[in-house]
């Protein structure tokens, strides 16, 4: 019987609309699910959307609609992405579903049956921004000092979960299961946490009408976490009559998630899990974010990459292979679209693309575009071997940075084999030199087709149109017998040339780049403002009081600005390329004073800056005349 695997990514929120960061984490999962069914397992993925909430109904409201329909518009471009980019999900829940809800019930009253469920008051500080309660000591000046995030005093009566009594049972289960929590600096922030000490967890709601309600008091909401985090079984049919996917593919489970939500599912989900009588599952993968201008990712501040243009330019491989390559698997790493290309031109259209149509091209000249005899002469099938086997070892350990690293080494061994060989040369000589030429082109085509396996989970698109160009077609497609030698039949009919990865000149590409970010476009009627959610934004004048360079940034400058309260506010702003700091100083500008705090190179940022961008640089938006710093700009 096949392993079974179950991945799965998190539940999007749907108060925003996706970006890279949804795709990344999605598009890693979808890389691992592909590796999987092509290595014999049995593979399951899910991803969804998270739907019930303080921030949804909140947004719904603002846009006056219901929150139904807000989520299902949410939903719609979340399958539309998927679907472009070729994620092979296996199930989408969304828990507004009836089967969700089934299940977060059943969860409930097998805690509650457990004797982990209480009720109770709470008051503390609540961070809508996290939907989480904030203890007491995190919280200064309105701000949970962790996140940055605002908070409010909320007093109402709620539910609770033991989460205290089960602090020695998760440290044991760490203990036990070393691998449950990866990369190990995710295992050590974890355990670290929880030896800290647990509080009981509110899991319920009684000031919000959006959610499940709770089982026996429809005064009461099921608190979002608990609500969200079910969706791994309820998907899988517990709570429901058919729990043949539960009982088949859980717990072996792989949970793939940001780091920034670890502690939900390293430590309030497992908890919940066990006071319900189920095993939690194998493994939760946090991984790292991608950063753009120094910081994360995040509406908030702006940096957001949204990859419309570059899957219309380049098709979705392209963006597939640069987020699998250019992070390495659990750590940050920083976008940009000069990456983007450098690695496109050097990898795709040099490395791969390049070496297929010279290939194809020299087969096509001196063997009448059939393929040659096959062969085992030179460097290449043992190259092909060994990327096998280390890609095998890396994706299993679940370093696929890695693994493309191998199938790199193996295209710098065809290209290196092809410069020693030059086939170019041998056809000259006639057929004195037929049977080299013949033994050189082979090892290219049929290094080239094991090539084109090892790329398939990450480039499910180009992989099979490289194997049509290499006289593949029909050829077994797995990550097992598949990748042998000598598998490509002599006389097989190579497919029509085509560039599969014409370069880009990185210039122009840069320039079009710029045009397209700054050359204003009507928006769409969805997108429009009302003048409620307009006078939401709270523009100020602000005066700068001080100014300096961020350290070890080329861009960032750390601004006090007198904003007429009574501290000078702290403002990072990327502006370090044109503006000096002490030119700085007295300048009169606007500032967006309600913004969510945000951390750029650990220096954080409560508020942010109006600028121009032309051709990429930043034009400060000033005040004319001697306005007083807090005045309101309309």
């Amino acid at each position: 019987m096949p392993q079974t695997y179950y991945i799965t990514t998190p539940i999007y929120y749907v108060n925003d609309m996706p970006h890279i960061g949804h795709i990344y984490t999605t598009v890693m999962a979808d890389v691992l699910a592909r590796y999987r069914r092509m290595t014999g397992s049995r593979v399951h993925f899910l991803t969804g959307t998270d739907e019930h909430g303080q921030k949804i109904a909140r947004a719904a409201r603002d846009q006056g609609i219901e929150p139904i329909q807000l989520a299902d518009r949410v939903v719609e471009r979340y399958n539309h992405l998927w679907s472009v980019l070729e994620i092979s999900n296996d199930d989408f829940i969304r828990t507004t579903e009836a089967r969700h809800k089934r299940a977060v019930t059943e969860i409930i009253r097998r805690i509650t049956a457990a004797g982990d469920i209480y009720k109770g008051s709470y008051e503390g500080w609540y961070s809508p921004g996290e939907e989480a309660f904030v203890p007491d000591s995190q919280v200064a000046d309105g701000r949970d000092t962790a996140t940055g995030y605002a908070v409010e005093r909320l007093a109402e009566p709620s539910y609770f979960f033991r989460l205290s009594a089960w602090q020695d049972r998760l440290l044991a289960w760490y203990r036990d299961n070393p691998d449950c929590i990866r990369p190990q600096s995710r295992y050590n922030e974890v355990v670290s946490f929880v030896s800290s000490g647990l509080k009981d967890l509110s899991i319920s709601r009684a000031s919000l009408r959006w959610g499940v309600p709770y089982p026996g008091d429809d005064e009461h909401v099921v608190y979002v976490w608990l609500d969200a985090l079910t969706n791994y079984i309820s998907a899988l049919g517990f709570g429901g009559d058919d729990r043949r996917l539960f009982d088949e593919l859980w717990p072996d489970t792989l949970h793939l998630v940001g780091k920034d939500i670890l502690r939900f599912h390293c430590v309030y989900w497992p908890a919940f899990l066990m006071s319900a009588g189920l095993p939690p599952p194998r493994q939760v993968f946090g991984h790292g974010w991608w950063l753009r201008d120094e910081a994360k990712m995040s509406k908030s501040i702006g940096n957001v990459v949204r990859p419309d243009h570059i899957i219309e330019r380049f098709g979705p491989d392209p963006l597939r292979y640069f987020l699998a390559r250019d992070m390495a698997f659990g750590q940050d790493s920083s976008f940009s679209d000069e990456a983007f290309v450098e690695r496109f031109n050097a990898d795709l259209a040099n490395a791969l693309g390049n070496t297929a149509s010279r290939t194809a091209t020299m087969v096509g000249r001196a063997f009448a575009g059939r393929v040659p005899a096959p062969s085992s002469d030179g460097p290449v099938p043992a190259a092909a071997a060994a990327a096998v086997d280390e890609y095998h070892r890396r994706m299993d350990a679940l370093e696929p940075h890695r693994a493309l690293e191998a199938v790199s080494q193996l295209l710098a061994t065809i290209n290196g084999f092809l410069q020693e060989r030059q086939p170019w040369a041998l056809a000259k000589k006639g057929e004195a030199a037929r049977g080299e030429l013949e033994a050189t082109l082979y090892a290219a085509l049929e290094g080239l087709r094991i090539t084109s396996l090892l790329i398939e989970p990450v480039m499910p698109a180009i992989a099979p149109r490289l194997r049509a160009l290499l006289g593949a077609r029909g050829l077994p497609v797995d990550l097992g017998g598949a990748t042998g030698w000598g598998l490509l039949p002599a006389g097989a009919q190579l497919g029509p040339s085509e560039p599969l990865f014409p370069r880009v000149d990185a210039g122009a590409y840069l320039k079009e780049i710029t045009m397209t970010e700054t050359t204003p476009t009507a928006p769409p009627e969805e997108s429009l403002l009302t003048i409620d959610q307009f006078a939401a934004v709270k523009l100020v004048v602000g005066i700068v009081r001080e100014a300096e360079r961020v350290p070890n940034s080329k861009k960032l400058v750390r601004m006090m600005v007198d904003l007429g309260e009574p501290q000078l506010r702290q403002l990072v702003a990327g502006i370090a390329e044109r503006y000096q700091p002490e030119a700085l100083l007295g300048r009169r500008i606007v500032v967006v004073a309600n913004l969510k705090p945000a951390k750029l190179m650990g220096v954080e940022s409560r508020g942010m800056l109006l600028a121009a961008s032309v051709a990429g640089d930043p034009f400060l938006l000033s005040v004319d005349g001697e306005v007083p710093p807090g005045t309101g700009v309309r």
